[in-house]
């Protein structure tokens, strides 16, 4: 196996025929000795069934990926169609857990936001380092279910719910 670079495409290329994927959005959170951090992520996806295994991708630029590198623990809320305005909030940099982000400390201190559809709480089971991000990829210790509802995607550019359901089996 050579350890070469392989011959890509160039990343804005890539980025533009993905804008038409719609990807699930949701918020990774976790909180170390400085308090609680978060950034909104579309990389999110399951991985595994047995083991319950989850993946997110973070870039080396990501100052959250500075910090949650070292936690053993952390939390995916996936987000719901109407919280298009806390997907904003955890995408943009500043004090994101600040009003009016409504949360509250769930099990081993692990920053959980209020009113998700879903929360998986995880404890770190591998991590690697994948060109310009890292691959970190999470044991579901814990589901939660909230309110059902609507999921968000982002789709073009936007953050769109998705509202008409087409049947997936027939």
């Amino acid at each position: 196996m050579s350890a070469e670079r392989p011959v890509t495409v160039e990343g804005a290329e890539l980025r533009s025929a993905l804008r038409a994927h719609a990807a699930g959005v949701a918020v990774l959170t976790a909180a170390d000795g400085d308090g609680p951090m978060g950034v909104t992520v579309t990389s999110f996806t399951s991985v595994s069934a047995a083991p319950a295994l989850v993946s997110v991708t973070l870039a080396d630029t990501s100052l959250t990926w500075g910090r949650i590198k070292d936690c053993d623990r952390f939390a995916v809320q996936l987000l719901g169609a109407h919280q298009a305005d806390l997907a904003l909030r955890f995408a943009r940099s500043g004090d994101r857990f600040a009003p009016p982000t409504a949360w509250r400390p769930g099990p081993f201190g692990v920053p959980l936001l209020e009113g998700c559809p879903s929360w998986l709480i995880c404890s770190r089971y591998r991590q690697l380092r994948l060109g310009d991000h890292h691959l970190l990829v999470g044991a579901v210790e814990q589901v939660r279910h909230g309110a059902p509802g609507d999921s968000l995607v982002h789709l073009h550019g936007d953050l769109r719910p998705v509202t008409t359901p087409i049947p997936a089996r027939t």
